[in-house]
């Protein structure tokens, strides 16, 4: 709990400070004079004076701003808003023509996605472990027993080549495309003995935590063997592949946890061991675990990771290919979204943030920033959506301003907040009511 809410003020501190310098560096290029950057809403917790600019921390740290000189209005003097004075003052936000006031609201989520780009390039240098399973063929090693694939129909060593109408190379664009079906049914396209099947399976809404229920293939390779565990007294050693189980072939790791899962009472296995050229035969007595309901053995399975690391201009390279793989995956959430493709109790608020944050925190730095990259590039494209009150909002209003040739009236403009204010508003009550119904189950 502690680590979340480190590893979420961390996070938003550093999205939030970002996305408002973008807009406080473009006002300053463009002459216009900063009156507050304030990370975070409400009362402030610090403030210090800087040469014009008032700088602060406040209370609530789910946002942020940063305040002009004269942009109570956004395009025209109103009287009793903004004078002729301040309109006409070459320091004044509404001075300036409408292409600068539009790289200004633009520079906060560009900001963010060059914060992304930067992230993501800087992991690559460092170097992460992935499972190196992520990029192999979505081949169906194990069906967890009454798993919604069981239900489904899936069988082991089936290849899944499609979710819906999205063909799916590698485990890792399977997790993704599934993850964006998280409460609905899908066609999953299978191959099975050479022939193509069209399966549907339901997917769990909360897909971070249930699983449709299955895993790839693991081999029965032997990683650690615990101390004092059956397998230690019986001599199996880390390397050694079981063959056999009682006679039995086995194929896949999930072979010997589905035997031993079976609960029947075991009291000895005659294990077929290849331990180099050699094969063998050890006997094995389980133990019964009474938390895990089933026996065990006291062994591991060997899950074979692969570093990713490149020089400097190939991590670079691989950081813009990261971003625009995720802008896409993005664009067709949102699309999703609106087609009712993918179901709106995806979307996850502050809470799922800071529980998502503080897993890749305790998971590594690496694990963390990938997080602060993905956060950071959904936050900009989030903030050029054209709705009032957020960035792409104004854009949209001065685009269309220029379009027309003259500024809408101020009522139009004082309605379009309400209605940003509102749709804003009911989005991040529904995804906090989504966390707390996450959080509870």
């Amino acid at each position: 709990m502690l680590t979340s809410i480190i590893a979420f003020l961390i996070m938003i501190g550093v999205l939030i400070t970002i996305h408002e310098f973008g807009h406080f560096l473009f006002a300053r290029l463009f002459g216009v004079k900063v009156e507050v950057f304030s990370i975070g809403f409400g009362p402030p917790i610090v403030r210090w004076k800087g040469k014009e600019t008032e700088y602060q921390i406040a209370l609530i740290p789910l946002g942020g701003y940063v305040k002009m000189y004269g942009e109570d209005s956004m395009t025209e003097p109103v009287q009793g808003k903004v004078d002729e004075k301040t309109f006409n003052d070459p320091r004044s936000f509404h001075s300036k023509p409408r292409w600068q006031k539009i790289m200004i609201a633009f520079a906060g989520p560009l900001f963010n996605i060059l914060l992304a780009i930067f992230l993501f390039s800087a992991v690559y240098m460092m170097g992460i472990k992935q499972p190196a399973y992520l990029d192999e063929p979505v081949v169906v090693g194990y069906v967890q027993h009454d798993s919604y694939a069981e239900k489904a129909g899936l069988k082991p060593f089936d290849r899944i080549v499609a979710v819906g109408e999205h063909p799916v190379k590698n485990w890792k664009e399977f997790t993704m495309q599934i993850g964006m079906k998280a409460g609905k049914k899908v066609n999953l396209k299978v191959i099975r003995n050479g022939k193509e099947l069209i399966i549907p399976v339901e997917v769990p809404e909360n897909i971070s935590k249930e699983s449709i229920g299955i895993s790839p293939l693991l081999p029965p390779v032997v990683d650690k063997v615990l101390k004092d565990s059956p397998a230690e007294k019986a001599g199996l050693q880390p390397g050694d592949t079981i063959l056999a189980i009682n006679g039995k072939p086995i194929k896949t790791w999930f072979e010997i946890v589905d035997f031993l899962s079976s609960n029947k009472k075991v009291d000895k296995l005659a294990l077929t061991i290849k331990r180099g050229n050699k094969i063998f035969t050890l006997v094995v007595k389980p133990k019964k675990d009474e938390r895990l309901n089933r026996y065990v053995l006291g062994i591991t399975p060997v899950i074979k990771t692969e570093t990713i690391k490149y020089p400097f201009f190939q991590a670079v390279v691989k950081g813009l290919e990261k971003s625009w793989e995720l802008t896409v995956a993005i664009g067709e959430v949102i699309k999703g979204l609106i087609t009712g493709e993918v179901s709106i109790k995806t979307l996850g608020g502050p809470i799922a943030i800071a529980q998502f944050s503080g897993q890749a925190l305790e998971t590594g730095i690496s694990a963390f920033l990938l997080t602060v990259a993905f956060i950071s590039l959904q936050l900009g494209y989030l903030n050029l959506l054209p709705i009032p009150v957020l960035d792409g909002g104004l854009i949209a209003i001065l685009l269309i301003e220029s379009v027309i040739g003259r500024p809408l009236p101020e009522k139009a403009k004082e309605y379009l907040a309400y209605i940003g204010f509102a749709l804003i508003g009911t989005l991040m009550i529904f995804v906090i009511f989504n966390d707390i119904l996450r959080a509870l189950s």
